[in-house]
């Protein structure tokens, strides 16, 4: 595939995923390689290329003398980080983010548990680090840098748990905090008292506290749901 092949790849992706995710072709429908070649005016080759991803995400099934079949929500990877993507850029971002922050409710808490236990002396140096750039990157505006620490911030709990589950979940993480910060689902500046307890957690975890850094985890999640009940009610 030449690069510019893999730039039209990577655009039809990005439109048949959302339009699926979004339900432009809603569960059932069946897309035809030669239709959609024509209207993104790209070669079969790109569009079959384009596909064989969605069907690795189980958007999609193919079938010869069937074509492409768009699946059941309920057999998507809905884990994978493009499809999170994807659907919080659609119209039910609302409830894909309560979703995705139930979710991390239920998991990062116990992971900090673990990584008190767990963490490495270098884990728990860059955790501090993480949480002191979000402290450094919490006023004026400054979203996107915030976001970098805030991702590293959690990628290290994850990982530092030592649970090769949790460890995983670091790219879904990453896809929340990226949707919420890119589609505006966060106050100008960060909430102070979240990121006071990003800092709290770093030395609960630091000082090997299990019990601390859970509970306080718990809040910073706690405090993700209230947010999400004022910015995307």
């Amino acid at each position: 595939m030449t690069s510019q092949d893999g730039g039209l790849h990577g655009r039809v992706l990005d439109h048949l995923g959302k339009a699926i995710t979004g339900g432009e072709y809603p569960p059932g429908s069946v897309l035809r390689t030669d239709a959609l070649a024509e209207r993104f005016e790209v070669s079969r080759s790109v569009i079959r290329e384009a596909i064989r991803v969605l069907e690795a995400m189980r958007l999609v099934s193919s079938r010869r003398r069937v074509g492409v079949t768009v699946r059941p929500i309920e057999e998507w990877n809905v884990y994978d980080p493009s499809v999170i993507g994807w659907r919080l850029a659609g119209a039910d971002r609302p409830r894909q983010l309560r979703s995705l922050t139930v979710l991390r409710s239920a998991v990062e808490p116990v992971a900090a548990g673990l990584a008190a236990r767990n963490c490495t002396p270098e884990e728990c140096a860059a955790l501090t680090e993480a949480a002191l750039g979000m402290v450094a990157t919490s006023h004026g505006r400054r979203l996107e840098a915030y976001l970098v620490h805030d991702v590293e911030f959690h990628r290290i709990v994850l990982t530092a748990s030592r649970n090769e589950m949790f460890a995983r979940l670091g790219d879904v993480v990453a896809a929340i905090l990226t949707g919420r910060t890119r589609h505006q689902v966060m106050f100008e500046d960060p909430d102070p008292a979240a990121v006071t307890l990003h800092v709290q957690v770093a030395e609960a975890v630091r000082a090997r506290d299990a019990a601390r850094a859970e509970a306080l985890t718990r809040e910073i999640t706690v405090g993700a749901l209230h947010e999400l009940d004022v910015l995307a009610p």
